[in-house]
This record gives C-alpha cells, sequence and structure tokens, in this order.
C-alpha cells in the first residue's frame, strides 16, 4: 500500500523549496541544481517531475544559460490535492486486489466500505492544503 508515490512527493518538496525562495528573495526562476543542492532529490527524476509540473500549468520552465522553473499559479492557489493528482491515479488505501485480480468480495465487504470513507476524508483535507499553509 503506498498513499503518496515519489514523485508526487519529490513535487511537493521541490515546490515548498521554491515558495520559500520566492518568499524570502523575490526571485522568480529557481533552477534544478538549487533543489537538487538543497533538498538532495536526485536530479533525474526532479527534472522529469518538474517539467511534468509545468505541462500541468503549475510552473513556467525557462531553457537556456539561466533556466529554469517559476510558478504559473500562485502558492497559495496550489493545493496538495492537485499535485498528488498530477502523479498519481487514485488516493486510496486499498487496491481491493488478490494476487492480481480484483477481490470477489468488493462489493460486499465491510471493511473497504470503511477505507473508502476514509479516502474520501483524506481526499477533503487534501483538497485544503496548499503549498502557502505548508510554508
Amino acid at each position: 500500500m503506498r498513499f503518496i508515490t515519489r514523485d508526487a512527493d519529490y513535487a511537493i518538496q521541490a515546490l515548498l523549496f521554491m515558495a520559500k525562495v520566492q518568499k524570502k528573495e523575490a526571485r522568480k526562476v529557481i533552477t534544478v541544481d538549487e533543489i537538487v543542492r538543497e533538498k538532495g532529490l536526485p536530479e533525474r527524476f526532479l527534472r522529469r517531475i518538474l517539467q511534468k509540473l509545468a505541462k500541468n500549468k503549475i510552473l513556467f520552465s525557462y531553457k537556456g544559460k539561466s533556466g529554469g522553473f517559476s510558478f504559473m499559479a500562485k502558492p497559495e492557489n496550489i493545493k496538495a490535492l492537485d499535485i498528488i493528482r498530477i502523479f498519481q491515479d487514485n488516493i486510496r488505501f486499498s487496491n481491493c486486489f488478490l494476487k492480481s485480480s480484483i477481490c470477489p468480495n468488493i462489493k460486499t465487504c465491510a471493511f473497504r466500505k470503511r477505507l473508502k470513507k476514509i479516502d474520501n476524508m483524506v481526499i477533503k483535507e487534501l483538497g485544503s492544503v496548499t503549498l502557502k499553509s505548508l510554508l
């Protein structure tokens, strides 16, 4: 059971760092190297993650000598749930699989019904968490 993927976790870490730098230094463009140095995230993964955030209109991407990334959306408008959903399908505690097939009790399982309620509460909470609220 994996609740939040590595990519979603790295994305949130990188965005929080960028928001801190932007707030503290009033600087817009942050390089991948800066994030790697500060957060210790693997550069290869981080570049791909930031490009995906740019593709999903969270960040602007700048190429060239003074290239890097900056926010397209304001940190107060970026929700943790939105970031997580860019990198993973759903947020759930149980996939209800037995080996490689769907559990035959999926429609009647009392435990699954409770887990779905918990999933919905977590999704609602993540929808209220913004990058700004995490700073």
